[in-house]
This record gives structure tokens, C-alpha cells and sequence, in this order.
């Protein structure tokens, strides 16, 4: 799908997301003032509202990119339609609703009955969030791992950035479910480093979170492909936004459960990772009508590597604490590297270019 060319200015992206991150501090301070009722208490709020959102952001590059190379291939509308009620979906669903839901599960309590608690034994609801940590890292590294092996596991793909590696899995691809049986294998593998009660929760989320990415790749395939008779404006989109959605929350598992590592307070992680989320949209705008994909060859690389990377950090913290920060840092500094070498990949390309219109043009003077 080619996109529209667009005079936007880089600030311009950010417009929105500037306006929610004010909107969001302010109300952050003014719950730190009702909580405390003291200026250092505010401060302290309106400081872990920033921490936060620049922790959801440094963790969501990689995020911002597969989304964008998904959306690239999406009809206008449908992008129309992730960009707004997908966006609410990710800030209101997976960072206010989602952790809910897990105290509801895990307590065996209503949904009131967990706002309730979020609010007056925030201590208990985050001593549930953190009991609830392992079969949520299994569940959600699983399908970011099979998402990212399914990037490279492809035999159509011939862009590689580290060519050695990337080459022989897009040969091996076309051995059928070879992602699926590495991942089970890593799975089960994984699981003899844990106590017999964990390692039975580890299986099980893991599993489950290679069915999740399954059932959406075929419910998608076959939405998208339900829709083949329909007029071009309305083709091509539903299966897309299932997969986003799913994915943004697999994303959002570290980042949530990460945030109680800084603050119990349920409503002061909304706010920051809410924050976040706006950037992280921003950002997805300004790489699908910028065409920047397209432009910096090996930058969807740098991500899905970043992607294996956080699956393969989520399975580690069932066994120790890794700070997020970490993570944030390593797949910032992989997209960051991509990118180089995209910039040194295009700026060879030029050279050679100009190389050939010299050696030509010497070659019709001699003539």
C-alpha cells in the first residue's frame, strides 16, 4: 500500500502525545497531594509518572516498529481504526483493566472488589500483581518469541542484517513449524530450571501463549481473507488489528508488571505507562507516513531481534530480577545499531551510485 506524502513536522507527530503527558502529570501531582498532602509527596508522584512513561517508551521502540510494519499494509481505514480505538484499547485495556483482571482471577474477587483494593490495600494488590509474574512472563514471552521467530523464519525474506544467521533460518523455513517446535522444545527446556509446582504453571502459560499467537494468526487469515469480495476501501484489516492488539498486549506484560517495582499505587501506573503509550502511537504515525521502514533497510531487523531478546528476558525473570530499565536500554541500543547500518547501507549505496554516473560519464568523453 503506498502512502500519502506528508509535510507533518517531527513535532507535530508528538502534538497529542505532549498534550496527554501535561494532562497526565498534572493529574499525577494532584494525586500525590491528596495522597500525602505534602509537597515532597507530590513531587515524589509526579516523578514516578515520569520514570514510568519514559520506562513504557524505552521498552516500546521495538513496539512502535512492528506495529508500523503491519500497518504499512493496512487499508486507511483501518488504520484510522488501530490509531484511535486500538490506542484506547492499549492505554485503558492493558494498563488499567488488565491488571485488574489479574487480581480478579488470582483473589477470586469482583472486579469493584479490586478497584477496592487497588485503592485501599495497594500493598496486597501488588503482592498479588508480583505472585501472578510467572505465568504472565511465560504466557507473554512465548508469543513475542513466535512473533519474532516468525520475522526471521521466512523463506520470501532476502533483506538479512546479519546475514550468516538470518539466511540459513529463512532456508530452514520452509521446514514446516520449525518455529513452533523450537519454541516447545525451549519451553520444556526451560522448565527443568524450576520447582515441579512452577514449572508446571511455566508449561502450561507457555502453551497457552503459543495457542493465543496461533489462534490469532488463523482467525486473522481468515477474517482478512472473508473479505476478499468486499470493495478494496473496506478489505484487508480486521485479522491486522487482532494480531496489533494482542501483541501490544504481550508488550505491555513487562511494562506493567515492572511498574509495581516503583509504585503500588494502581492509578499512578495508569497514568505513566498511559503517558507512554501516546509516544509510542506518535511514534507509529511517523513511521508509516514517513515511509521510514522502507527508507532504513535493517531498523525492522534491529526490532525483532529486540523482540526475541525481551521473550528470552521475560522467561529469565521467572528465575531472577532483571531490571526493566535493562531491557528498555538493549533494545534501544539494537533498534539504534539497526539503524546505523541502515544509514551506512544507504550512504554506500549512494557512493556507488555516484561512482557509476562518474565512470559513465568518463567513459562517453573518451568515446
Amino acid at each position: 500500500m503506498t502512502q500519502p506524502q506528508t509535510h507533518t513536522t517531527t513535532i507535530g507527530y508528538f502534538k497529542w502525545a505532549f498534550i496527554v503527558t501535561a494532562i497526565g502529570l498534572v493529574l499525577g501531582a494532584w494525586l500525590g497531594w491528596q495522597s500525602t498532602g505534602t509537597i515532597g509527596g507530590m513531587a515524589a508522584v509526579f516523578f514516578i509518572c515520569t520514570v514510568l512513561a519514559v520506562l513504557e517508551i524505552s521498552l516500546s521502540f521495538d513496539n512502535a516498529i512492528v506495529n508500523a510494519n503491519k500497518l504499512k499494509d493496512m487499508t486507511p481505514e483501518w488504520q484510522h481504526r488501530f490509531l484511535t480505538w486500538g490506542i484506547i484499547i492499549a492505554v485503558f485495556g492493558m494498563r488499567i483493566v488488565f491488571p485488574l483482571l489479574i487480581v480478579v482471577i488470582a483473589a477470586g474477587i469482583g472486579p469493584i472488589d479490586a478497584i477496592v483494593l487497588a485503592a485501599s490495600k495497594p500493598e496486597e494488590y501488588a503482592r498479588i500483581m508480583n505472585d501472578a509474574h510467572l505465568p504472565i512472563a511465560a504466557f507473554g514471552g512465548t508469543f513475542l518469541m513466535m512473533v519474532g521467530l516468525t520475522y526471521f523464519f521466512d523463506h520470501e525474506k532476502d533483506v538479512h542484517w546479519i546475514a550468516w544467521l538470518e539466511s540459513k533460518m529463512a532456508r530452514f523455513a520452509t521446514i514446516k513449524g520449525i518455529e513452533i517446535a523450537f519454541v516447545l522444545a525451549l519451553i520444556l527446556g526451560f522448565s527443568t530450571l524450576l520447582d515441579p509446582t512452577e514449572a508446571h504453571t511455566f508449561v502450561y502459560s507457555g502453551i497457552y501463549g503459543l495457542l493465543t499467537f496461533l489462534v490469532v494468526e488463523v482467525v486473522g487469515g481468515l477474517l482478512d481473507a472473508s473479505q476478499q469480495t468486499m470493495s478494496a476501501a473496506a478489505k484487508g484489516g480486521f485479522g491486522a488489528f487482532l494480531y496489533l492488539e494482542v501483541l501490544d498486549a504481550s508488550f505491555s506484560f513487562d511494562g506493567v508488571i515492572g511498574a509495581f517495582a516503583l509504585t503500588q499505587n494502581l492509578f499512578v501506573i495508569a497514568i505513566g505507562l498511559g503517558i507512554g503509550a501516546m509516544y509510542v502511537r506518535s511514534m507509529t504515525i511517523m513511521l508509516v507516513e514517513r515511509g521510514t521502514l522502507n527508507e532504513y533497510r535493517y531498523l525492522e531487523h534491529g526490532a525483532f531481534y529486540a523482540i526475541l531478546i525481551l521473550s528470552v528476558v521475560m522467561y529469565f525473570q521467572t528465575l531472577v530480577h532483571i531490571p526493566e530499565v535493562i531491557t528498555g536500554l538493549g533494545g534501544a541500543a539494537l533498534i539504534g545499531i539497526s539503524l546505523w547500518s541502515s544509514i551506512r547501507y544507504n550512504k554506500r549505496e549512494r557512493e556507488a551510485e555516484l561512482g557509476g554516473k562518474t565512470s559513465h560519464g568518463h567513459a562517453r568523453v573518451e568515446a
